[in-house]
């Protein structure tokens, strides 16, 4: 089969450095699973040194075009290939609750949209590593005190350390996106439980940062806090001005005040 033509409506940008796609493989330091699963393999350039390792690869792909060319070149992938889309398939299906790390160069659309598909199975994901829009890897990474920080930043940084690695231009893909990229890893925290109810965590977050100009004491209005719990000095603060230990700290109060 002849090479596989990038869609542009699946994001596909192709990475034709290999040097490139070895470093991102070689991110992963294999502690604590014997699984790896890359997300939207392509044409296989990633997963070519993924297979060098000394764990099981497993390539998840909802382009049927590179699905067939991967089955056609890859002999050691023989029932290691999913045809489905990652955001809706039940990944237990094949882990059924096992450790594995996840991998990939990510189609810039859903980018954001696999990592919390990545925080919901977080118990079974020691590891994370991969490509992204360089300014959505940097965001993931973000401290307190920028613009860049926001929830993804918080929630990511709640459950995992996260590690900004090396950018990437423009030029090693096939077609060329208009941005460059940034890989990134993300190690899970040995204690990676919340001291509080972690819905409402995600939810004090996500609210928070939806007016994240406001002081938490407006942003956090429509949650119906209590008079005294409003004048506690953290609600004179802005969202990007808490760090994650003052988020769940906050969020102990809130469950403290009876949400």
């Amino acid at each position: 089969m002849e090479k596989v033509k990038a869609k542009k409506h699946l994001g596909q940008h192709f990475l034709k450095d290999e040097s490139i796609a070895k470093d991102i493989a070689d991110t992963l330091n294999l502690d604590g699973y014997d699984d790896i699963l890359e997300i939207g393999p392509g044409m296989g350039v990633l997963t070519k040194y993924l297979l060098d390792k000394p764990v099981t690869t497993y390539v998840i792909e909802i382009d049927t075009e590179s699905v067939t060319y991967l089955d056609e070149n890859y002999p050691k992938l023989k029932d290691k290939i999913i045809s489905k889309d990652f955001l809706k398939y039940n990944i237990n299906e094949i882990f059924e609750g096992k450790q594995f790390a996840i991998i990939g160069n990510f189609p810039y659309n859903i980018s954001t949209q696999i990592v919390f598909r990545t925080l919901e199975y977080r118990d079974q994901i020691p590891e994370f590593a991969g490509m992204f829009q360089k300014e959505v890897a940097q965001r993931i990474c973000e401290k307190k005190g920028t613009k860049a920080y926001g929830i993804l930043s918080v929630l990511v940084q709640a459950f995992y350390d996260a590690e900004y690695l090396f950018t990437v231009d423009e030029n090693v893909f096939i077609p060329p996106p208009k941005v460059k990229s940034g890989v990134l890893r993300l190690r899970r925290k040995e204690n990676y439980s919340l001291p509080c109810g972690e819905k409402l965590f995600f939810t004090v977050v996500k609210t928070a940062f939806q007016q994240r100009r406001k002081t938490l004491r407006n942003s956090l209005k429509t949650m119906n806090l209590s008079d005294s719990l409003r004048q506690d000095p953290v609600f004179d603060l802005r969202p990007e001005q808490l760090d994650v230990a003052q988020f769940i700290e906050l969020t102990q109060k809130i469950e403290a005040d009876g949400i």
